[in-house]
């Protein structure tokens, strides 16, 4: 603490949190010492000073950080799934600030309910009766399930059965709510018979699951909703759709989704869909169709513990009104503009990238190190949904001294992390899911990474 360059860390930052990191390093540095005496090395000098310097910003730094999503998947599941409009941004960070009437009627001074703030909007969009928000599409369908059916059979077609990411699946969250699976059909093929012929007095529920992240093509059947509505409706038997994604845009990329809006007017009892998959909000379960229903699941005491707070519903709500006027949304909400985006408009960022590339290599005198060029690429949704469907991009190539794989590890440590696409011999910068203003960061973030790698390689 008393060494030259302490006096200026106790000015810059707390003692108490210079301290811990001087033990840190210290203690690190009695490890490598032992360990490199003990195969027969001699410990170099050690800058002790810059070494703390280091660790207390490191202790300093947030966990979750801004990156660069470069890899080509624009609804990247581990990335933070989609990116919210500038407008929910505005609302959220509002709701977050100060405070808000979340659970409190202005009109009449009594408790309200936070599901108000999105219910009228989720009704108006989708014709349903009633709305209401959960944490998750997970826990939409956990919470449906439970008030629906626990105790009770729900009949699912077998190729239906689907996981849903991290390892949750269908029949898990079932059993998790109570109710008795019963499994109809066949992998490829089910047909309405078999829903009729499994109805027993212990049936409660008619269950659709759209198979959102696979395709089943070929020689196979399934049963639409609206047949589906038909059947339950004669026999008296609630049916719910889990949808997924929540498509309510009109814009070709979603055409081979499930409409929400759809699935209410076919007499869907209860539809459950995601908020910030192909809807572009924040991430929440949302949940529409007949009142009954929906007011047993707002009440129910599972409601409480899968509910949602106050920013997530402010940028819902602000996403939502996007979609009052479509062609706005599109526009305006990320995830629905970048998969409308024009396969020259990726080509002309991809080489506006290059060429930052080049500047920035040249500049630091390591532009012979590297070998630059665009190419057309194929790029995906992601979400979990549309898997059979690519879209037409461009992208950045880079093959460095070093190899490819140095370089991609180098990308993802830079100050501004990247992730990106590898091959054998190159990291590839796919346009799909980048922003024209990230590309300056972009570019500074691969020279770092460049020469991360020559300092690595000499």
């Amino acid at each position: 603490m008393r060494a030259a360059g302490g006096a200026g860390l106790l000015v810059a930052y707390p003692r108490s949190a210079v301290v811990a990191a001087c033990r840190d390093v210290v203690a690190e540095m009695r490890t490598r010492i032992l360990t490199e005496d003990a195969a027969g090395h001699e410990a170099g000098p050690l800058d002790l000073m810059t070494l703390v310097d280091e660790r207390v910003r490191e202790r300093r730094q947030t966990h979750l950080k801004r990156l660069i999503n470069a890899g080509g998947v624009i609804v990247n599941t581990n990335l933070g799934r989609s990116a919210l409009a500038p407008e929910a941004v505005a609302a959220a960070t509002e709701a977050a600030t100060h405070y808000s009437n979340l659970e409190y009627r202005l009109e009449t001074g009594e408790r309200g309910s936070r599901h108000e703030h999105v219910e009228s909007l989720l009704v108006e969009l989708t014709g349903a009766e009633a709305a209401m928000v959960v944490n998750n599409n997970a826990a939409a369908v956990l919470l449906m399930l439970t008030v629906l059916a626990a105790g009770q059979e729900v009949v699912v077609s077998r190729g239906q059965l689907v996981e849903i990411g991290g390892s949750f699946r269908i029949p898990d969250i079932l059993r998790l709510s109570g109710a008795r699976l019963v499994e109809v059909g066949t992998t490829n093929k089910t047909r309405l018979s078999d829903y009729a012929d499994a109805i027993t007095t212990e049936t409660a529920l008619l269950l659709r699951v759209h198979t959102s992240n696979f395709k089943v093509v070929g020689f196979a059947e399934e049963v639409p909703i609206d047949e589906l509505a038909r059947l339950g409706e004669a026999r008296r038997i609630p049916v719910a759709d889990d949808v997924g994604s929540g498509a309510l845009a009109n814009i070709a990329a979603v055409a081979e989704e499930p409409s929400v809006t759809a699935s209410v007017r076919c007499g869907a009892d209860v539809v459950t869909f995601s908020g910030d998959k192909l809807l572009g909000g924040p991430q929440a379960g949302l949940i529409v169709g007949r009142r009954i229903w929906v007011e047993a699941m707002k009440r129910h005491p599972l409601a409480r513990a899968v509910r949602v707070d106050k920013m997530t519903l402010a940028a819902l709500e602000a996403t939502l009104l996007l979609y009052r006027e479509p062609e706005r949304a599109i526009s305006t909400v990320p995830t629905l503009r970048l998969l409308s985006r024009d396969e020259q408009d990726s080509r002309e960022m991809a080489e506006r990238l290059a060429e930052a590339i080049c500047r920035r290599l040249r500049e630091n005198g390591a532009l012979d190190t590297v070998e630059v060029g665009t190419q057309k690429a194929d790029a995906l949704p992601g979400g979990g949904a549309l898997p059979l469907w690519s879209i037409a991009s461009w992208e950045v190539t880079l093959k460095a001294v070093g190899g490819a794989a140095h370089l991609e590890t180098a990308l993802r440590l830079a100050p501004v992390p990247v992730v990106s696409r590898v091959t054998r011999d190159r990291v590839h910068l796919v346009m799909a899911a980048l922003e024209p203003e990230e590309l300056e960061l972009l570019a500074d973030s691969v020279a770092w990474a460049v020469a991360h790698v020559a300092g690595d390689e000499g």
